[in-house]
């Protein structure tokens, strides 16, 4: 899947979304972005700064030690909001089509959400997800990583209006959600390139993730 391939799937998702939500909907989902955007609550870890390090469990409910894993080499590190949000899943599955090229700088990918293991599970089975998917309880590790918002009153309504309760699917108390992420890593554990976007109907291209892992 190419770049241009993601894009178009993400635009047209977008227009999708645009032409069968109630125009109350896309206000208060739009104002959420703007709100994002122009706070910086979640701007996300910067190029430079050191990664946190954690230990979450993946889909098969094993631990997996960040550092750890750069022990081994470059890790790109992706947070998204869950299986439920369809931009996530065109996300994953175009980075799952680049998985080899990835893997043959010597890096890995590991995608992180706040949705229980399950969730995660029936994911990476569904889209033949062949990284680790972890979870992140709580948002703990998102917020380590200057990602992690509350979500506002109306856009709680909307969701739930289309019969999604987060807090459930993500088995906690709190309605939370990461912006969505891509970091890469080096194996010192620097943070050499990020995209954060408040924006959740853009990614980062596989392509410029390529591009980015040879610069390490």
């Amino acid at each position: 899947m190419s770049n241009q391939n993601l894009t178009e799937q993400l635009e047209a998702a977008t227009q999708q979304f645009m032409a069968n939500s109630p125009i109350e909907a896309q206000i208060k989902i739009g104002q959420m972005i703007e709100e994002l955007q122009k706070s910086g609550i979640a701007s996300g870890k910067q190029p430079g700064e050191k990664a946190v390090d954690f230990k979450l469990t993946n889909a098969l409910g094993r631990d997996v030690i960040l550092f750890e894993e750069l022990a081994k080499g470059p890790v790109v590190l992706v947070f998204y909001r869950g299986g439920w949000c369809p931009f996530c899943n065109m996300q994953l599955r175009a980075y799952q089509q680049i998985l080899p090229e990835i893997q043959a700088t010597g890096a890995q990918l590991i995608a992180i959400s706040p949705q229980k293991p399950d969730h995660s599970l029936s994911l990476q089975e569904k889209e033949g997800l062949e990284f680790q998917v972890l979870s992140d309880p709580n948002g703990l590790v998102t917020a380590k990583y200057n990602l992690l918002f509350d979500v506002p009153p109306g856009v709680r309504e909307v969701m739930e209006g289309i019969g999604l309760d987060l807090a459930e699917y993500n088995n906690t108390s709190k309605w939370v959600m990461p912006v969505p992420a891509t970091f890469m890593i080096d194996e010192s554990a620097i943070i050499r390139s990020s995209y954060v976007n408040p924006n959740f109907m853009q990614r980062q291209s596989p392509e410029e993730i390529l591009r980015e892992l040879k610069k390490l």
